[in-house]
């Protein structure tokens, strides 16, 4: 494995918000009532990820504050008879700019394989779409050492990918999603160290989140970890103070660094 403190980031960090499925138009427009601006655009991009009803409503308020939007996922079809799925150029027309891919919850519920996430990224570029590719192992694949090839196996979707194709990868341990279960400084130091060099061996230099129980009380201390550029946030973005006490927080380490 890498050594602690490799790799030194010169990219600007972000912190994006999945709402999962959660959140009806008046309380999303309450949240972006209370939500404050992005504090540090030079220094931090802030992103939203609301389920797929809320993306046009909220498309434009957010930009006025400075906040991207994504979705949470998209079909690799440009139309068709696909009853229920939502296309790239949909999202495109909505006003996003990144759709998270192969997030936990889409492998083990949905049964999302490499094949079809692969065909995902590529529909997702050809639209013009930023993909947040999720990777991440179960505990039991961390306690038997199997960390590096589980996470190298997900990656191995980026072998054939477009050289140049915006990418921002984000690891989640799956044991500490919702969990409140975090990955040790040391554990997310390690872990981004081998995702950095995986990356670099298959020929990408992007951003590489850190997610999972992440809170406005540990984001700094996980922000100053080597190889970290932002957070992709779950429960605690689904309230305009915490998820901003996240950002601010996020901001000051970036601003600082």
């Amino acid at each position: 494995m890498s050594q602690s403190g490799s790799y030194t980031s010169r990219k600007r960090p972000l912190i994006a918000g999945n709402w999962k499925m959660n959140g009806i138009l008046v309380e999303a427009q309450q949240f972006v009532a209370e939500l404050g601006e992005n504090p540090a655009p030079d220094h931090i991009e802030v992103a939203l990820m609301p389920p797929y009803t809320l993306l046009h409503p909220l498309s434009e308020s957010l930009r006025q504050k400075g906040i991207q939007l994504g979705a949470q996922n998209v079909y690799y079809e440009p139309k068709g008879a696909f009853t229920g799925s939502i296309s790239p150029m949909m999202l495109r027309d909505a006003g996003c700019h990144y759709v998270i891919l192969a997030h936990s919850e889409r492998r083990d519920i949905m049964g999302e394989a490499n094949q079809q996430i692969g065909k995902k990224l590529e529909a997702a570029w050809a639209a013009g779409l930023e993909p947040i590719l999720c990777i991440g192992e179960h505990l039991e694949e961390r306690q038997d050492g199997e960390t590096n090839a589980v996470l190298r196996r997900q990656l191995a979707v980026l072998e054939d990918a477009p050289e140049g194709a915006p990418l921002t990868v984000a690891y989640e341990p799956v044991w500490a999603i919702g969990t409140g279960l975090t990955a040790s400084p040391e554990q997310v130091t390690e872990t981004h160290a081998f995702i950095h060099e995986e990356l670099t061996r298959l020929g990408h230099d992007c951003r590489v989140l850190y997610g999972g129980s992440v809170k406005p009380d540990n984001t700094a201390e996980l922000m100053s970890c080597p190889g970290v550029e932002g957070a992709l946030v779950g429960g605690a973005s689904l309230q305009a103070a915490s998820f901003m006490q996240i950002v601010q927080a996020a901001a000051d380490v970036a601003a600082g660094a």
